[in-house]
């Protein structure tokens, strides 16, 4: 086996165990966010997880890793209310939110780092929450808005949808992002020289 292949190899592997690690972290971390309750939902602690996975190791990392955390908010009952409303509806919102929060956190980490990778980071940290929250919400929109609009009464059910579904949640989420950002930068900084040194020594 030449030094390219023996690269490759390592290179793979490394990609594989920090997925795996980074896997383990948001399934302990969303089981324990079970219990932080705000509004109807718990409070998501895995979208820092997510964000770093998806810089690290590429947009196939960061959207396997958004759709862990759909799959653990489906086992953990979080969902339970919408999936006695429309069981198919919340099981494609619940899995499509992760796996594009994940996606599209790495597709802007992916963008942006060549240029400046702070930034990088940051719009990922933003980017993450923003598009969890807006596929929940379309999600609302197509399979649960008769039941939304019956909640909300004689208000506006998006109103309903912002104040009482996902906007505390929001805020928490995408304040943990913004506030952890420079930690999530020094960890992508020794991911990635961890990565290059393995490269190094092949």
């Amino acid at each position: 086996m030449n030094n390219s292949s023996i690269q490759k190899t390592r290179t793979r592997t490394s990609v594989m165990v920090g997925t795996a690690l980074l896997t383990a972290i948001v399934v302990v971390l969303q089981f324990l966010g079970f219990f932080l309750r705000f509004s109807t939902f718990s409070i998501s602690l895995v979208l820092m997880p997510i964000v770093i996975g998806a810089a690290l190791y590429g947009i196939g990392t960061g959207a396997w890793l958004g759709l862990v955390f759909g799959i653990v908010v489906l086992l953990t009952g979080d969902a339970a209310l919408f999936l006695g409303i429309d069981a198919v509806g919340t099981i494609i919102t619940v899995l499509a939110k992760g796996t594009l929060a994940g996606l599209c956190a790495g597709a802007a980490y992916k963008l942006i780092a060549k240029k400046n990778k702070y930034i990088a980071v940051l719009v990922s940290s933003i980017v993450c929450p923003v598009v969890n929250t807006g596929v929940f919400m379309i999600g609302c929109r197509l399979f649960f808005f008769e039941w939304v609009k019956e909640q909300a009464g004689g208000s506006s059910a998006w109103t309903f949808i912002i104040v009482s579904l996902v906007g505390i949640n929001f805020i928490i989420e995408l304040a943990l992002n913004l506030v952890l950002n420079p930690v999530i930068v020094r960890i992508i900084d020794i991911g990635k020289k961890s990565r290059e040194d393995s490269s190094a020594r092949a």
